[in-house]
């Protein structure tokens, strides 16, 4: 079975995707605060919205297909 390749082996350290990554995390860092409220609400232990979002948009930058592949 072949072995699984991770987005950071995937994508070469020049690529511009990776700076729109830093770009992203900083903005959803300082958001951070702001997005809190959204797990208030819920009462319950989930996921950060900020993590969320920021894996959704991995996803999408490195096109991989599925939440599953991605934390894989």
């Amino acid at each position: 079975m072949p072995r699984a390749i991770s987005p950071e082996e995937r994508v070469p350290l020049d690529h511009p995707l990776r700076l729109v990554c830093v770009m992203v995390d900083a903005v959803l860092k300082e958001l951070s605060p702001l997005l809190g409220w959204l797990d208030s609400h819920t009462r319950r232990l989930a996921i950060a919205p900020d993590k969320w979002l920021r894996a959704l948009l991995r996803q999408v930058h490195y096109t991989i297909r599925s939440e599953r592949l991605l934390m894989g």
